[in-house]
């Protein structure tokens, strides 16, 4: 069932539920923290097994799922030992990002020569990401895997939580009967996390009123390693490049209304490259052979608190965002570098690393920010949803005005490339 069998209610330091990029970006930058860190995964395989089916996958073709990662992406992933890893697989930097509004006459394009950097980010395939952090983690000691386990039940936190005592304080109860003490809990399983709600912790969620449309094309004129995004009324069309013997492949991820999404989905693979190759209004030539379509509900989910004593939500079990910025994969690697930077700290401190008081300087960190991410993009999809002349003549004119303003510009570009703010260490250059 597992690479560790367990034979009786075993105890360790950090259970993560949740083996996907960012439950094992936490566990690998935990790597020398001295505590005993379990991975705990619902699929049965080892980890050698997925990383020779990532492999495999990525002989024959694209992840329609990629990742627009920042600066400060590649530097945690880095000190997580995957991005040496990911490089020697199917990373594709990107240089210039060109942005308009295809009601109107709206541009701004950002390159990377402006900032005196070699690329704005990297566009990576999920499964190319994920395949490192399972082969970093291989060779830490402290990461075990437990696989084939289905979590259902947790208990509350038991009174050693807020003392600093070698005794765990929870006990995780998984479908096959097993259990498993822990003295922290972090729920990593994603949007629908079963570990956030067997915690109870309460959600804010609405309905964007948005279906993505995610599928990876060929491109006559190539990708010119530029990220493409055009805003229309009905959302916005994202074209990003992606790399494999050629520059002649862009993923998409085309937001839009719910009939609209049903109305693509029905095409033929003709008749859809068509209709996105008018979308794109031609700019990259003939769009030819798509990979499988799938479309995805979009909805912002948000937890209204990220911690309890013994426990923390990360990543999208945590917070969910419209994908027309890509900054959903870099919120929750932030969580891990601060989630990881306040643990490490706090022991180093000799204080009680999983109890509320401690967690909440994570929550304290990251709670504001992802909100402040997420009411962006709720401004971003209204604004350009609307008809109305007069926001659409703004927006226009606005989005004229700062490319002409190289101070505003490049402001905002450092910003999404993770280059300022209040950063945890992990995600700073050396």
């Amino acid at each position: 069932m597992s690479e560790h069998q367990q034979e009786h209610t075993e105890q360790v330091d950090i259970a993560i539920v949740g083996a996907g990029m960012v439950g094992m970006t936490l566990a690998c930058l935990l790597a020398d923290s001295g505590l005993r860190v379990r991975v705990i995964e619902a699929r049965d395989s080892d980890r050698q097994s997925l990383i020779d089916a990532e492999q495999q996958q990525r002989n024959n073709d694209f992840d329609n799922r990629v990742s627009a990662l920042t600066i400060a992406s590649q530097q945690i992933l880095s000190h997580a030992s995957a991005w040496p890893l990911m490089q020697t697989m199917r990373v594709t930097p990107y240089t210039r990002m060109d942005v308009w509004d295809g009601e109107g006459s709206g541009n701004i394009q950002f390159n990377c020569h402006e900032l005196q950097e070699s690329c704005l980010g990297h566009i990576v395939e999920n499964r190319v990401t994920l395949a490192a952090l399972y082969q970093a983690s291989l060779n830490i000691p402290a990461i075990e895997w437990q696989s084939g386990s289905r979590l259902t039940g947790l208990s509350e936190c038991d009174a050693e939580c807020d003392a600093e005592s070698l005794d765990p304080s929870r006990t995780l109860t998984f479908d096959d009967g097993s259990s498993l003490k822990a003295r922290l809990v972090i729920a990593a399983d994603g949007a629908m996390s079963n570990t956030r709600r067997l915690a109870d912790l309460p959600m804010w969620e609405w309905d964007y009123g948005h279906h993505a449309i995610v599928t990876t094309v060929h491109i006559a004129e190539g990708h010119q390693h530029t990220c493409w995004q055009r805003f229309t009324d009905d959302g916005p069309l994202a074209f990003l490049p992606v790399s494999g013997s050629d520059d002649q492949h862009g993923s998409i991820v085309w937001s839009t209304s719910p009939d609209h999404a049903k109305a693509l989905m029905e095409l033929d693979d003709d008749a859809f490259c068509q209709a996105l190759e008018r979308a794109i209004e031609g700019r990259l030539g003939k769009v030819s052979a798509p990979q499988p379509r799938m479309s995805v509900p979009l909805r912002q989910r948000h937890a209204s608190r990220y911690v309890q004593a013994g426990f923390a939500a990360i990543g999208d079990a945590a917070h969910t965002i419209h994908p027309l910025a890509g900054q959903g994969v870099n919120l929750g690697l932030l969580d891990a570098a601060v989630l990881a930077e306040v643990i490490l700290d706090a022991r180093a401190n000799g204080e009680s690393w999983q109890s509320d008081y401690v967690l909440h300087r994570y929550q304290r960190q990251r709670q504001g920010e992802n909100l402040k991410m997420a009411a962006s993009m709720e401004g971003f999809k209204r604004l350009f949803a609307t008809e109305a002349p007069v926001p659409r003549l703004l927006r226009n004119v606005g989005m004229s005005l700062m490319n002409r303003t190289p101070m505003v510009k490049n402001h905002i570009v450092q910003q999404a490339m993770g280059l300022s703010g209040n950063l945890p260490r992990f995600a700073r250059r050396s």
